[in-house]
């Protein structure tokens, strides 16, 4: 099996368990607020991870240097994953994956400030493009302008700035340690924002699956990235994984009755536009 078929396969189980966390944030909305649902998945994750680390032997990777930076890192996640599932509730999903797409744009533009890396002019160009797409996607109108667009928005520059940091985590960091952290911070934010009413909603029967399939599929869902990533390269993955984006549309129109926005998909392309270009102009320079 070639690299590219074995990278899409991959890729396949990537959109597969994004589209099956939305469902399920979307089902358990009904009953648990944002901070309760990360909560609860945090603990899920906790469960897998540590099991996992346990059975295949890198539970010891775990140290306690970089807290700090784990801390900042997780605030962002964490921050950034409320606003997710905030707004699959409140607007399509389709509008919610497209804005989500500009996480690398944002990236871009923060590197700089953030890794001290140069922001070249094919950078500038692309998040020029992207920006183009957002305002297809968004159509920047009082009258069209909403809460749910705002938090879509928002949880892509916390999803970079996630990225960001987690870039200079691996640096000195295993997986292990990175995702050990990532699920009992977060559970410790969950606990302390769910909790500060004195009233943690506890998921009932017919919640708890969909609550631990956030659980599960939230690990799974970046697991198969980084796998595809592995396998090949960045300008061959990340094209696929704008499948998710026609795919979500179609799961929104048959489970929820969402309208096929065409303006929606015309800003993705955009926004497509700008990841492609900047990916194959880094890997061109990668290979001089």
């Amino acid at each position: 099996m070639n690299t590219t078929l074995q990278a899409a396969l991959w890729m396949i189980g990537a959109i597969t368990s994004f589209t099956l966390m939305a469902i399920a944030g979307r089902t358990v909305s009904v009953e648990l607020d944002t901070f309760e649902i990360m909560l609860f998945r945090s603990i899920t994750g906790i469960i897998i991870v540590v099991s996992v680390a346990a059975y295949v032997g890198t539970f010891r990777q775990i140290g306690r240097n970089q807290l700090g930076l784990h801390a900042t890192r997780n605030i962002c996640h964490f921050a950034g994953q409320n606003l997710w599932f905030y707004a699959i509730t409140v607007i399509p999903l389709a509008q919610v994956f497209a804005l989500e797409f500009t996480t690398p744009i944002w990236v871009i533009l923060l590197s700089p400030l953030l890794l001290k890396e140069r922001l070249t002019g094919i950078g500038l160009l692309s998040a020029a493009i992207g920006f183009v797409g957002i305002l297809i996607v968004t159509r920047p109108d009082p009258a069209n302008i909403n809460s749910g667009l705002v938090a879509a928005a928002s949880c892509a520059v916390f999803f970079a700035l996630t990225a960001i940091f987690t870039r200079k985590l691996t640096r000195t960091q295993s997986i292990t340690t990175i995702l050990f952290y990532l699920t009992t911070m977060q559970a410790v934010f969950g606990l302390i924002c769910a909790g500060y009413d004195g009233d943690i909603a506890l998921p009932s029967l017919q919640t708890l699956p969909w609550v631990v399939l956030i659980g599960c599929a939230g690990l799974l869902a970046h697991f198969c990235l980084t796998k595809a990533l592995s396998i090949a390269p960045a300008s061959v993955v990340m094209p696929i994984d704008f499948v998710r984006l026609p795919v979500i549309a179609i799961v929104g129109m048959l489970l929820y009755a969402e309208p096929l926005d065409a303006l929606v998909f015309v800003g993705a392309a955009f926004i497509f536009a700008a990841n492609y270009l900047n990916i194959t102009h880094a890997m061109g320079r990668a290979k001089t």
